[in-house]
């Protein structure tokens, strides 16, 4: 083959080759020039290639950082995500219930003629929420303080006092009641009313596409601290009810019983978490009563107090403080320290504080 140039001569293949090669040296001697004669790829110096049948060793994983971490859990998470609270019914028509084994933390707290009812908090992804939960039940005074330190996160309930409901209304919360996001809600046929009405957590936070994202509410996850006491068993009392804990060394977990029978959630089999909070809290009277005229207890979660954390089949005596309600809960050790819970689910049992 040949190259022609413009006036017509012919010049031979290997003129060009001497050429191309004299600048291929140029250029490879300013490339190495400008790298100080270290290769990016193989971290070797002078070397223009990795080896080829040495493969690059993998890097050790680091601990996830705590921003991907869920404040509410301690578990990895991808990012943070919205909070939906739902108002469960706590009665022995309404178990078992249905979704709570999903939910990232469980409130029990006391409500009419000593009974309790529970607040799950939902903050997953959407792989991991329930498709359904219930049976959802009405709203107290109480849950609104309780959930200021969430920001503004969804909340579904049944209904409340007619009195409370332009309280909720101004709230800083997203209402997805049957009022607001009838669509979520279905009704069971095998179970009597007032005890047979679900909801679709997808559903509920379609209907709240504003809801604050999960954020730090207090909470410490990480291993055990010094002082806690051997426990197996415990037994919180209400006027008219109770929760029962005990310890499974095999699960690692506290499972739960309701009034003497074992928690269970429906597909799931019976309930229980790594770490549960009994928070002594005062019970008062609130402005508002229930239809046969029962005055409804406010749990205060504001303020601060004592409080027994069971982790790891250990007790742990702990002081909570909660300084205004848009802030949230803070739980020491005796000695001050932070006390830590263990990752997972985290229940916390608002319990009448002794008088």
């Amino acid at each position: 083959m040949a190259v022609v140039d413009r006036g017509g001569r012919r010049a031979t293949n290997t003129a060009v080759v001497a050429v191309l090669a004299v600048l291929a040296v140029l250029v490879a001697g300013l490339l190495f020039a400008r790298h100080g004669g270290t290769d990016r790829t193989s971290n070797a110096p002078g070397r223009s290639t990795p080896p080829a049948a040495t493969p690059s060793a993998s890097p050790v994983p680091s601990a996830t950082p705590l921003g991907e971490r869920s404040p509410f859990t301690g578990l990895p998470q991808d990012r943070p995500r919205p909070v939906l609270a739902v108002k469960i019914d706590n009665v022995g028509p309404a178990r078992p219930q249905t979704g709570i084994d999903r939910a990232d933390l469980v409130y029990v707290e006391q409500v009419e003629a000593g009974l309790t009812r529970i607040l799950a908090v939902f903050s997953s992804s959407p792989s991991h929420l329930p498709d359904r939960v219930g049976p959802v039940r009405s709203a107290r005074e109480s849950d609104l303080e309780l959930l200021r330190q969430f920001g503004r996160p969804a909340l579904a309930f049944s209904g409340a006092q007619t009195r409370l409901l332009p309280v909720i209304a101004a709230a800083p919360l997203h209402d997805v009641s049957p009022g607001h996001a009838g669509r979520a809600y279905t009704r069971d046929g095998s179970r009597p009313a007032p005890h047979n009405l679900y909801a679709s957590p997808a559903r509920l936070l379609a209907a709240a596409p504003d809801a604050s994202a999960s954020r730090d509410i207090g909470f410490r996850f990480g291993p055990a601290p010094s002082g806690g006491t051997a426990a197996t068993t415990r037994t919180v009392r209400f006027p008219s009810a109770s929760v029962g804990l005990r310890w499974s060394a095999e699960q690692r977990r506290w499972l739960v019983s309701f009034d003497g029978g074992p928690a269970t959630a429906t597909g799931s089999g019976r309930l229980g978490a790594p770490t549960v909070v009994i928070q002594y809290v005062t019970v008062r009277a609130s402005r508002y009563h229930d239809r046969w005229g029962s005055v409804s207890p406010y749990s205060e979660t504001v303020g601060s107090g004592e409080a027994e954390v069971l982790r790891d089949g250990a007790a742990y005596r702990a002081h909570w403080s909660r300084p205004d309600a848009d802030r949230g809960t803070r739980f020491t050790t005796g000695q001050g320290d932070p006390m830590t819970f263990a990752p997972g689910q985290v229940w916390i049992v608002l319990a009448p504080r002794p008088s």
